[in-house]
């Protein structure tokens, strides 16, 4: 499939590059990987569709993907009790929190990994045009990818707002406010995603940016703490 998927890739004139991969930008793939798929939730992240894109066969086709669905997962799936399906949205939002900083780690190196092949084309007499094509194909091929995964990490995060928010009406619990703790903390990936700022400095201080969701639960000067949907 991904051979075939160069080639379809080809007739739709988008950029395609033909070179190896480097070790940095197959960890970069192993690590965004995680995040366009949804295993244990049976496809509410549409598994066969991101196949096709990552192998080039279809188009992209992940920004039709609706917020509702993670919701309906939970709402359908048939828990003991109704707080655990808060416990299962607080335990999908760590799951994405704790890999984002290695994720982001992985695109930086990728990103270096361009640089150095645009230094080395530029620097360098006697490439064939292929040779040189490919190095700003490999380029777009990268940004591509990490552009999917800024989109994927924004999606879990609307998913996971969308199906806090609903939760909160339909199963009102007090557990709910570490939820929103916790994807408050998400919210900085989120940002620094969207704003690019993959590399040390910016992925490892992610969560302390300062640029989290304001709460749902608005605290009192005497520090009590009182439901307010947002």
């Amino acid at each position: 499939m991904p051979v075939a998927g160069k080639f379809i890739a080809d007739g739709r004139k988008e950029p395609v590059s033909w070179f190896n991969q480097t070790d940095e930008e197959d960890e970069m793939h192993n690590r965004v990987w995680r995040f366009l798929v949804a295993e244990h939730t049976n496809s509410w992240f549409y598994n066969m569709a991101v196949e096709l894109q990552r192998t080039r066969i279809t188009s992209a086709t992940d920004d039709r993907s609706p917020i509702t669905q993670y919701y309906s997962w939970l709402q359908q799936t048939p828990y003991s009790s109704s707080t655990v399906r808060y416990s299962t949205v607080g335990a999908d939002i760590l799951a994405d929190t704790d890999t984002v900083p290695g994720t982001f780690i992985a695109i930086c190196k990728v990103i270096e990994i361009d640089r150095q092949r645009a230094a080395s084309r530029d620097g360098l007499n006697g490439l064939e045009p292929a040779v040189r094509d490919s190095v700003g194909a490999r380029k777009s091929e990268n940004d591509t990818y990490i552009s999917w995964f800024v989109r994927a990490l924004s999606y879990r995060y609307a998913s996971y707002n969308y199906a806090l928010d609903h939760l909160l009406v339909e199963t009102p619990h007090p557990q709910s406010m570490e939820v929103d703790r916790k994807l408050s903390v998400m919210a900085g990936y989120v940002d620094r995603a969207n704003r690019r700022e993959f590399c040390p400095g910016g992925a490892m201080s992610a969560a302390n940016s300062g640029h989290g969701i304001p709460s749902r639960y608005q605290t009192q000067p005497i520090d009590n703490e009182v439901i307010a949907i947002k």
